[in-house]
């Protein structure tokens, strides 16, 4: 169940604003304030369903505050993590472009996520009325395809110790704070987030990074996680990967 409306008191009768949203810095603040009129505006607890996979919705969602997740379930229950979206972000542009199902599912990662839910056909209208969002949104969409591209390389060709270690290298140059040869992962990733990433088991996640820290490149600190050696691990996930 939803935590409700936003907009539950006279305190609240401006809709929250959009300027955080990086699709939509091309938009002047006036814009910008216009489409957050057209949302509606919902708040989500952690773990809530979003959006359904193969639901025939078409909004675009702005992700204001908290974060996101999109997964995919397998007909056995298994889920696929593709990635996390931190407030600034968008999701589900796919459907409103191609008028699809969805092709995944996003959850809340927080609770008091805060979604903007804009109709498919006004955002098909804002992007061909504003020439830079467009191009804003075909690089996204580019960059979605990249690393797509790179994770079917992967799971094609990496053994799964190899793709722990792919990714742990991409958390380290994404999230940490990247100081000379080392990163700072926060918060320490969870096993089974991990798993869902890389397609393997908890349990083989476990045992991969242990190797890792036995061979120098983690270490486990009070909520966080140090990585070593960033030269040194990029050197073999370039390796193993050709």
């Amino acid at each position: 169940m939803s935590l409700g409306s936003p907009f539950d008191g006279a305190a609240a009768a401006e809709p929250p604003s959009l300027d955080g949203i990086d699709m939509l810095e091309s938009l002047t603040w006036e814009e910008r304030d216009r489409v957050a009129a057209l949302c509606r505006w919902q708040r989500f607890r952690a773990g809530e369903t979003v959006l359904d996979q193969d639901g025939d919705g078409c909004d675009v969602c702005f992700v204001v505050q908290g974060a996101v997740r999109v997964v995919s379930y397998s007909y056995s229950g298994r889920e696929v993590s593709f990635d996390d979206v931190p407030a600034g972000g968008v999701v589900g542009e796919m459907a409103a472009i191609d008028g699809q199902p969805r092709s995944a599912s996003v959850e809340a990662l927080e609770t008091g996520t805060l979604i903007g839910f804009l109709s498919g056909s006004a955002f098909l209208s804002l992007t061909t009325g504003h020439p830079q969002l467009a191009l804003a949104l075909m690089r996204r969409l580019a960059s979605m395809v990249r690393r797509c591209t790179e994770r079917i390389v992967d799971l094609s060709t990496l053994g799964a110790a190899n793709r722990v270690q792919s990714e742990i290298l991409r958390l380290a140059l994404a999230q940490g704070g990247e100081r000379g040869n080392t990163a700072v992962i926060r918060p320490i990733p969870v096993h089974a987030d991990l798993a869902a990433r890389v397609g393997t088991t908890r349990e083989t996640v476990a045992r991969i990074l242990g190797d890792m820290a036995r061979d120098g490149f983690l270490e486990r600190r009070s909520g966080e996680m140090v990585v070593h050696d960033l030269a040194r691990l990029r050197a073999l996930v370039e390796e193993v990967r050709g």
